[in-house]
């Protein structure tokens, strides 16, 4: 009998410690953010904030939620779409709403093209989407508040560090 006993604590043993699974807990990441930083178009080395910014997806009614609307700022983190290699914003300095609600602050459209990369962290993050050979340009109109785009890093993996400057 004790046989038997000491084989069924082994067997449940095995049972007990084969039916353990890691943990699918994700902590190593998500798709990163492009940031932004707003330069002085005369002193290229500045850092200029816009005054009460707003950012809008084109096509989208809501405001970026990750850009606090109407807001006096010298950086700005904006998620890419995953799902196309281009991503349009409208930025509007000095945004606001007149008594119609119509918008009077200076509406510029930016697009930014890239390849996306496809990347698997794990079973628990599955894949995310890095961006790389990233373009930016501007429509032009007859009022430019932005004058400059440049691209400081061409591939997107985190959210750590300046990837375009706007000069204004």
């Amino acid at each position: 009998m004790r046989r038997f006993q000491i084989g069924l604590l082994i067997f449940l043993g095995i049972i007990f410690a084969s039916s353990c699974e890691k943990d699918d807990i994700c902590v190593e990441g998500d798709t990163p953010l492009l940031v932004i930083e707003f330069y002085d178009v005369t002193d290229t080395s500045a850092l200029k904030e816009v005054t009460t910014l707003r950012a809008v997806g084109v096509g989208q009614n809501v405001t970026i939620n990750t850009v606090t609307d109407r807001s006096t700022v010298s950086t700005i983190s904006i998620p890419l779409k995953t799902d196309e290699d281009a991503t349009s914003f409208i930025l509007i300095s000095s945004s606001a709403e007149n008594e119609d609600g119509i918008e009077t602050g200076n509406v510029d459209t930016i697009t930014f093209s890239y390849n996306r990369l496809e990347d698997f962290l794990s079973r628990g993050c599955g894949f995310v989407i890095n961006y790389d050979e990233l373009q930016g340009s501007l429509t032009a109109d007859n009022n430019n508040w932005i004058q400059d785009i440049e691209i400081t890093q061409s591939l997107v993996t985190n959210s750590d560090s300046t990837h375009v400057k706007i000069f204004h």
